[in-house]
C-alpha cells in the first residue's frame, strides 16, 4: 500500500469513531488502543496530552484496517501489520519529521517497524518491554482455593491500594507512575481509573489485590494484580484474579485478557492453570536519537511500560 492510504490526524470525533468500530471488532488483540481511545472519546483528545497529537488510520475498499497513535509519553502504538506496511509506515513518518520515543505493538509488526525506523532515520532501536497476552478460556478456580474471599475495594481501601500500585510499579520499573503517584496525581495515572478487588484473610487483613478496566467493545483487562512479597506463594494471586474474572464475565464481558512478563514463569504458569490462554506476543523498542533535539525529547519520555502482571 502506498503512504497516502495512511489519514494522519490530531484526532477528532470521526477518527475516534472510525477507530472505535475497527479496534471493537478484535477486542481482545486491541485491548490496550481500545481503552485508550474509549478515554480519548469520552474525556476529549486533549486529555491524552500534549505530545499525542499524532492519529492515523490506515483503510483498504473504504474499511479501516490498522491504526495507530502516538501515547502521552511519545511511544507509537500500532496495531498489527504485515511487515512490508510497518516499513511504508515508518518511512512516511519519518518523511514527515516525526520522532517518537519508540514504537509498541504486537512483536512483528514492532520489529518491522523498528528495523525499518532504523533504515531511514539512523535511530537505534533496543527492546524495553517484552509482554505475553493471555484471553481467558474457561475459569478455572485454584485448588486448594486459600482462606478468606474477595470483596471490592472501596473508598477506606484507597491507601491500601495506592500503595500497593506504587509498590507494583516499583517492582515493574514503571517510573511514570511511581513519579504520578507520589506527585498526588493518582487520577492521571493508569490506575485513577481502575476497578480494584481486594484478597483478604478471614480476620479481614487484606493479602493481595486486582484490578480491572471499565468493559469497552466487550472487553475487559486485568491489570495489574499484586501480592506483597511476603504474601507470595500462598495462593492469593491465583483467587483474587479468578474473583476479578468472574466479575468481568458477569459484567458481560466476552474477552477478558492480561499481560504477563514472559520472564516470569511463575505467573505464566499460573494464570494458565485458572483458564488464561496465550494469544499473542507484543514488544516494546526504544529509540536512541543522534540529533540533539531528538535525544533531548527521547529522554523527556523515557520509562519502562510494565507488563499487567
Amino acid at each position: 500500500m502506498l503512504p497516502d492510504d495512511w489519514q494522519l490526524t490530531d484526532g477528532g470525533a470521526d477518527f475516534l469513531a472510525r477507530a472505535g468500530d475497527f479496534l471493537r471488532s478484535r477486542p481482545a488483540l486491541h485491548n490496550t488502543p481500545l481503552t485508550d481511545i474509549e478515554k480519548l472519546r469520552t474525556r476529549g483528545v486533549d486529555s491524552h496530552g500534549a505530545a499525542a497529537t499524532v492519529f492515523g488510520l490506515l483503510e483498504s475498499r473504504g474499511e479501516v484496517c490498522a491504526i495507530f497513535y502516538r501515547t502521552p509519553r511519545g511511544y507509537l502504538w500500532v496495531t498489527p501489520l504485515p511487515a512490508e506496511q510497518a516499513g511504508t509506515l515508518a518511512a512516511h513518518l519519518a518523511g514527515l519529521g516525526h520522532s517518537p520515543s519508540g514504537v509498541l505493538a504486537d512483536h512483528d509488526t514492532a520489529t518491522a517497524f523498528a528495523d525499518a525506523w532504523q533504515r531511514h532515520t539512523d535511530a537505534a532501536p533496543a527492546p524495553f518491554w517484552q509482554a505475553h497476552l493471555y484471553r481467558l478460556g474457561t475459569l478455572t478456580p485454584p485448588q486448594p482455593r486459600p482462606e478468606g474471599g474477595g470483596r471490592v475495594a472501596g473508598k477506606r481501601d484507597h491507601e491500601q491500594v495506592v500503595c500497593w500500585c506504587r509498590e507494583f510499579c516499583v517492582d515493574v520499573g514503571e517510573q511514570s507512575s511511581i513519579d504520578l503517584i507520589d506527585s498526588g496525581s493518582w487520577a492521571d495515572s493508569r490506575f485513577g481509573d481502575r476497578h480494584f478487588t481486594l484478597w483478604e484473610t478471614l480476620d479481614g487483613i487484606p493479602v493481595s489485590m486486582a484490578a480491572a478496566t471499565s468493559i469497552v467493545g466487550g472487553m475487559i483487562r486485568v491489570d495489574p494484580v499484586y501480592t506483597p512479597a511476603h504474601l507470595r506463594g500462598r495462593g492469593y494471586a491465583g483467587a483474587v484474579t479468578v474473583e476479578v474474572s468472574r466479575a468481568a464475565l458477569a459484567a458481560g464481558a466476552t474477552d477478558v485478557v492480561l499481560f504477563t512478563d514472559p520472564a516470569n514463569p511463575t505467573s505464566n504458569a499460573l494464570y494458565q492453570r485458572i483458564g488464561y490462554v496465550h494469544i499473542a506476543d507484543f514488544t516494546g523498542y526504544k529509540f536512541s536519537y543522534s540529533a540533539p533535539e531528538a535525544s533531548e525529547e527521547h529522554d523527556r519520555h523515557k520509562t519502562r511500560l510494565p507488563s499487567g502482571s
